[in-house]
């Protein structure tokens, strides 16, 4: 993955692609992705833009983000992901590229309102702590609430700048050690675990059981993005919680709906089918338990989706 990021491709390469779409064609290319999570049984979902790299290609996803947002009756946030890579027009000019970042496109972004959090890859060969941390103290003059990529590649001191600027949630952390894991236990950051990313590059699994064992709060998500984890599958995330990651089927399924609401700020309106929270749930024919869901994990079981109290599928 690094290998390939180094010679241009990866990002950079999707990048190239988006910059000739239309936001209509942006939108008519998501419609079916949105379609298979739904069907799958998601409910809420956050979306980060971070393949454009200019400022014009950066508005032009979050517009399709916030058009999603009005035209699905799926819960939405959208994240500002300007610093994950260096864009091509800077190569070689890191820093001059986290100036361009702070000084045009967060106001930017923050005067449309186009952005609920801001991410930052947080990594070797990517963008430093040094960097994060002054990306994060431009978007807070923003009212813009940081998450951010931690810890995917090497133990890169995210999770502790994640930590101190107070992040809903330090997303990957599959290099992290028992200081990173003693840190997240003693905060309200969310500890958020992507085994499709892991399961798609082959590489090592965050070590949840050892999270959840000190404390901290740990979510499962998708990363469903083209390079990395091509799949937004929640049931199979869950599978691989207990498959690969060898925390119980109710630690994968609380991962995957009540901490996952936690990440998002949604928990008290998603994440459970309690009176109060959103209508949004799906129904199975009869299992013989809970963690069936998860070990039959390409069997078809969903018989149909409720969205918002309306039925979708």
């Amino acid at each position: 993955y690094a290998e390939i990021a180094a010679r241009g491709g990866g990002i950079l390469n999707s990048a190239d692609r988006l910059h000739g779409y239309t936001e209509q064609q942006l939108f008519e290319e998501a419609a079916p992705r949105l379609d298979a999570i739904i069907a799958s049984g998601t409910g809420a979902v956050e979306i980060k833009s971070g393949y454009g790299l200019t400022l014009e290609d950066e508005l032009k996803m979050l517009r399709v983000i916030a058009r999603i947002k009005e035209e699905y009756p799926l819960a939405v946030h959208s994240t500002f992901l300007g610093a994950h890579a260096v864009g091509r027009a800077y190569e070689g000019r890191q820093e001059e590229y986290v100036d361009y970042v702070c000084r045009e496109m967060i106001p930017a972004v923050a005067a449309e309102r186009l952005a609920d959090y801001v991410d930052v890859f947080c990594e070797q060969g990517f963008f430093t702590v040094e960097q994060t941390d002054r990306i994060f103290n431009h978007a807070e003059r923003y009212g813009i609430t940081p998450r951010l990529h931690a810890n995917q590649l090497h133990c890169s001191g995210g999770v502790q700048v994640g930590v101190k600027h107070g992040a809903a949630s330090v997303d990957h952390l599959e290099n992290i050690g028992q200081t990173e894991i003693d840190i997240l236990a003693t905060s309200d950051t969310i500890a958020t675990v992507l085994p499709g990313a892991s399961f798609f590059l082959n590489m090592c699994h965050a070590p949840a059981r050892e999270l959840i064992k000190a404390g901290a709060a740990v979510a499962i998500a998708s990363d469903y993005n083209p390079g990395s984890s091509p799949s937004g599958d929640m049931r199979f995330m869950s599978s691989l919680g207990c498959i690969q990651l060898r925390i119980t089927p109710e630690q994968s399924l609380n991962a995957s709906t009540l901490n996952g609401a936690a990440a998002m700020g949604l928990a008290e309106s998603y994440g459970s089918i309690t009176p109060g929270k959103t209508a949004s749930f799906f129904l199975t024919r009869p299992l013989p338990s809970a963690a069936y869901l998860l070990y039959s994990y390409t069997e078809p079981l969903i018989t149909k989706v409720f969205l918002q109290g309306r039925n979708f599928l």
